[in-house]
């Protein structure tokens, strides 16, 4: 049986999470470990915080604070949001443990004891400023291969490249911004070119992406140069050498960090009283095990190139009677980039959605939910709040959730919650089946083949189809003349529904445990489908979602973009709001009226007055017919879903549409043509008048009217702004 060692990239510990991180390493790992566990595989999901290197020691020097409390602070942060995110990492470390010390000194005196290390002087990066040699992210300048400026001495962010501070155009030190000098200092390279063939005939067998594997194979083609393994730094991995050339310096982070999936596993299976299992996953005893790096793509040069060649340097691994290569990388799923609003995310300038910020404001299936459905697979994609809002409502809120929320409403109404016996099936009863079967089988073909967006667009056709089938089954009718039909439909209806709970599951685990929640089911989910039961109750609907509204955005942008990133939150803002509607979100929203004022004030660059909006609205109220309580108390609102949408045969600008009530259809007539098309309108939920008395409109019946807004230039038909049942009154 195969087993998975499943890992993310290692985050630094210097800063929070971002949602390009997210859907970059770690959403996707975590969709593709929660499919395995339901198929039952076993797998264990490892990451952790990387605690070494630049980053943090450059954060440090920046705030006045030392590197331990950098790292302490964001290995919480970062673990408590991976946490919120429902990220299920099987454990979350961190590289400044003993363990990891220890097998990351014994990676690199295994390297020099085979002839792979070799030690040099040569001309590190100095700062005469600051008096100290300047490790590579302390080193700015331009990019040799790009020409893009103020690019670090590691790597361009704009092509990818691996840097050193020596080969940058006008380097100078990122501390003072002085002209930097070179100065001999002496350390360990790894030979690469010793590993160059190897790598070459092993990456040509591997079924990577071609992102990756092209990657890799252009670097072997330029040919492999020595890199230098020790870094002159005093926060890291010590060098395991009495050796005063490299005497107070430490074991440079690309070198350690990839280690740290190895010495993370130890730590785990040890305190779970398994402390020798950490072979299985990491030596080729059986060759039964894959290693899967999930990572971005500026990170393939170091696990696809560098990683291998490191284990490849420490050679066979031999401990008492076990002697055994270690396991390289089966795969390496590099997704691309994320940006936001058109624009690459830039946490300097505060242009970037965090995620702990972001779950403050929406839970946490809608971030993973986006995510998915725009995850940067093959190229970069793009973050949009228009498009956020469009997919949560249109697709989670009016498919997913109407959906569940239907069948459960019916078998409530009509069985009394017991899922009722079949009678015959019909040929779309026996396709629904058949649908069932086709998504277990496509999402999981899907998901092993790191297709995540297709797998969840797979899955959302159930939902469709669901819809589609209840709605061709009309149960409000049939429930009137033939009870068996509609207990075959409801019934049919509620295993789709179960279906739904489970193919959720690797996407969208809180919505998965609503369902079963719903359902009334205990036991494990597992990646096979077994009917509900005629017979068993299930619990009455209650909404899965709540739709976003331009507020919500609003507030969000306002709350968590604006503080720090004037210029961009202005941008975003005039791109999709008014200013009215922004004063309004910012005044009734925010609870200190001072704070909203301030915020809009950097905004815009002025008070906003008092009390404006209550006196226009006192000016128009003198001027507004009014009604009787009694007169309005006649009108009887319902909510309702627009379950058919067709042309007028007799009118060009007009729709026949029918809206379901819960217990009956209506049919209307709307005028809607110039500002909704069909498939905008189609599953819509709407609010009517349905008490109007019925009229004949060119030609065809109207039993009701459509509730909308209308400015003069737009029309915006009324829906609630959470779930509730069909047929609800509005008061």
């Amino acid at each position: 049986m195969v087993r998975y060692m499943v890992t993310s990239a290692l985050p630094y510990a210097n800063g929070p999470i971002h949602a390009g991180h997210l859907a970059g390493a770690y959403l996707p790992a975590d969709v593709f470990v929660r499919y395995l566990r339901l198929r039952g595989e076993e797998v264990l999901f490892i990451c952790g915080t990387d605690e070494h290197g630049t980053p943090i020691t450059f954060r440090a020097l920046k705030e006045g604070r030392s590197p331990r409390e950098i790292v302490d602070e964001f290995h919480e942060h970062i673990k408590t949001t991976f946490e919120r995110a429902k990220i299920s990492f099987d454990y979350f470390g961190r590289t400044e443990l003993p363990v990891h010390y220890r097998v990351s000194q014994e990676f690199f005196l295994k390297a020099l004891e085979n002839g792979h290390l070799v030690k040099k002087v040569s001309k590190q990066a100095y700062c005469e400023h600051d008096r100290m040699f300047l490790p590579d992210r302390y080193v700015i300048g331009t990019c040799p291969y790009c020409g893009a400026e103020n690019q670090r001495g590691d790597q361009c962010e704009v092509c990818g490249r691996p840097l050193t501070p020596e080969i940058l155009i006008n380097p100078r030190c990122n501390i003072c911004g002085n002209p930097i000098t070179f100065r001999d200092s002496a350390h360990y390279y790894i030979r690469l070119k010793d590993f160059e063939e190897r790598l070459r005939r092993w990456v040509e067998k591997q079924p990577w992406k071609p992102n990756v594997k092209n990657t890799v194979l252009s670097w072997i083609r330029e040919g492999l140069e020595d890199r230098a393994m020790t870094r002159d730094l005093d926060w890291g991995v010590p060098v395991p050498l009495d050796d005063e050339d490299v005497k107070g310096k430490v074991l440079y982070v690309w070198f350690e960090a990839p280690i740290g999936y190895v010495s993370m596993t130890v730590e785990h299976l040890k305190r779970e009283g398994r402390e020798n299992d950490w072979k299985k996953f990491w030596l080729n005893l059986d060759g039964e095990t894959r290693v899967i790096h999930f990572i971005g793509k500026d990170n393939i040069p170091f696990h696809a190139i560098f990683w291998p060649i490191f284990l490849m340097a420490y050679g066979k691994y031999r401990d008492g009677e076990v002697e055994a290569e270690w396991n390289l990388p089966h795969d390496i799923p590099a997704n691309e980039y994320l940006n936001l609003e058109g624009r690459k995310f830039s946490t300097s300038r505060n242009w970037a959605i965090w995620v702990h910020e972001f779950l403050d404001a929406f839970p946490a299936d809608y971030l993973r939910y986006y995510l998915t459905a725009i995850m940067p697979e093959t190229r970069d994609s793009d973050f949009s709040f228009a498009d956020f809002k469009v997919k949560i409502n249109e697709e989670l809120v009016n498919n997913l959730g109407n959906f569940v929320h239907r069948a459960l409403t019916f078998v409530n109404r009509y069985f009394d919650g017991i899922v009722p016996e079949r009678g015959e099936l019909n040929d779309l009863d026996r396709e629904a089946f058949e649908e069932i079967e086709k998504a277990f089988a496509e999402v999981g073909e899907l998901i092993t083949g790191y297709r995540f967006k297709d797998a969840l667009k797979r899955v959302m056709e159930l939902a469709i189809f669901g819809n589609r089938y209840f709605d061709h089954q009309k149960p409000w009718k049939t429930a009137k003349t033939d009870r068996v039909r509609t207990a075959t439909t409801v019934n049919v209806s509620l295993q789709i529904v179960k279906a739904l709970g489970i193919l959720l599951e690797p996407f969208l685990p809180d919505a998965s445990e609503k369902i079963w929640h719903l359902l009334n089911l205990e036991e494990l989910k597992r990646w096979k489908f077994e009917e509900l039961p005629a017979g068993h109750r299930v619990r009455r609907a209650t909404p899965m979602f709540r739709k976003v509204t331009d507020e919500d955005i609003i507030h969000f942008i306002l709350r968590y973009m604006a503080r720090e990133n004037t210029e961009g939150a202005r941008l975003l803002l005039d791109k999709y709001y008014k200013r009215e509607e922004v004063v309004k979100v910012a005044l009734e929203r925010f609870g200190n009226e001072d704070e909203a004022r301030a915020i809009l004030k950097s905004l815009y660059g002025e008070e906003i007055p008092d009390k404006t909006e209550k006196k226009k609205g006192r000016k128009e109220a003198k001027n507004m017919d009014y009604v009787s309580f009694d007169e309005f108390a006649k009108i009887e609102l319902k909510v309702g879903r627009i379950v058919e949408v067709k042309d007028h045969p007799n009118a060009d600008r007009l729709y026949v549409v029918k809206v379901d009530l819960g217990g009956e259809v209506r049919q209307l007539v709307a005028g809607l043509k110039k500002y909704y098309s069909r498939d905008e309108l189609l599953n819509k939920t709407v609010v009517i008048v349905a008490n109007l008395e019925p009229k004949k409109l060119r030609g065809v019946e109207s039993q009701g009217m459509l509730l909308a807004a209308d400015d003069g230039k737009n029309v915006a038909l009324l829906t609630p702004d959470r779930e509730v049942e069909l047929g609800a009154k509005v008061r």
